[in-house]
């Protein structure tokens, strides 16, 4: 009897060291890839790191700086990120395979997660560069963002619109968001072009150390770059100094990961981000117009059908 009892005893243990992992959730890393530190994508990708942790069991994420749009693109094209950061016009560009815009061939892996926040194009100068309109920028020291980013691909199509190349201007420097702005404190620069959210926090902090101008970007400029950008208005005291409404062109920003994710790893992310988005308003202003009812509006790449499924589910879709 004790020799059988000794058996079930083994026979149980057995069954369940093998039958433990399968009932166990495996560990699901997931790489969040945003855009500089300083920009608006940051500190959003850090809320979803958040709520990916506490909400989504067994997820294991990171959160990635990048130079934005088109590295966060190649990234997740070739399978080095799970969540990416990109905006409407650079995805546009991967699916076509535009080589210009820094993209070797067709990017054939994109997928939609959900659309999320517009963009704004927030052309700012130092009050004393006399800067006070697209045509005055002809001379002067502009930087156009990170090489090949999300925000250097804007400024092209907006100065081309406006009937300026770069060869126009004074100096053209491609930095990121704090780096532009430190330059002008320093009087090394004349104005910086940022895509990026409402109340960024390089402007915020250049509009608090200088006396600047807002620049508009008139409708007969949006309308002869066409879709995806649209007219949009940067609101009278979103900066220091900043005393009126300043119209400009936005942009729709999406997240996107690569079809080759699983269904379920890809619903369980969209469910965790969109069941708790006070917690993802918490990280950014500019998140606050993030909604479940227009996430899965008008995507570029084609829906995962991971996040297709919370979206129907959601009466979304």
């Amino acid at each position: 009897m004790r020799k059988l009892a000794s058996k079930t005893v083994g026979l149980a243990a057995a069954l369940g060291f093998v039958l433990a992992p399968a009932l166990a959730r495996a560990d699901e890393f997931v790489n969040v890839l945003t855009g500089g530190t300083s920009g608006v994508y940051y500190p959003i990708g850090v809320g979803i790191s958040k709520i990916l942790t506490d909400k989504m069991p067994g997820a294991r994420p990171s959160v990635q700086a990048t130079k934005a749009s088109v590295e966060n693109l190649n990234l997740i094209q070739s399978g080095k990120g799970e969540i990416g950061f990109v905006l409407g016009d650079a995805v546009q560009a991967a699916i076509a395979g535009d080589t210009e815009m820094g993209f070797k061939g067709k990017l054939d892996k994109i997928r939609t997660i959900a659309a999320i926040y517009p963009n704004y194009v927030q052309i700012v100068a130092s009050a004393d560069s006399g800067i006070k309109s697209l045509a005055d920028l002809k001379g002067k020291r502009l930087s156009v963002g990170a090489p090949k980013s999300g925000t250097e691909l804007n400024a092209r199509a907006i100065l081309n619109a406006a009937g300026l190349q770069y060869s126009d201007l004074g100096k053209v420097e491609y930095l990121d968001f704090g780096q532009s702005v430190e330059l002008i404190k320093n009087r090394q620069l004349d104005a910086t072009l940022q895509s990026a959210g409402l109340g960024v926090a390089s402007i915020r902090d250049l509009a608090n150390s200088v006396p600047i101008t807002v620049v508009e970007v008139p409708a007969s400029v949006i309308q002869k770059v066409g879709a995806p950008f649209v007219s949009a208005t940067i609101p009278a005291k979103t900066y220091q100094g900043q005393d009126a409404d300043v119209q400009t062109a936005a942009i729709i920003n999406y997240l996107v990961t690569r079809s080759d994710l699983s269904e379920d790893t890809v619903y369980q992310m969209t469910k965790a981000i969109f069941d708790n988005l006070n917690d993802l308003y918490a990280a950014h202003a500019a998140a606050k117009v993030i909604k479940v009812e227009t996430g899965a509006k008008n995507p570029i790449a084609p829906l995962h059908p991971g996040a297709a499924k919370y979206f129907k589910e959601k009466g979304a879709l």
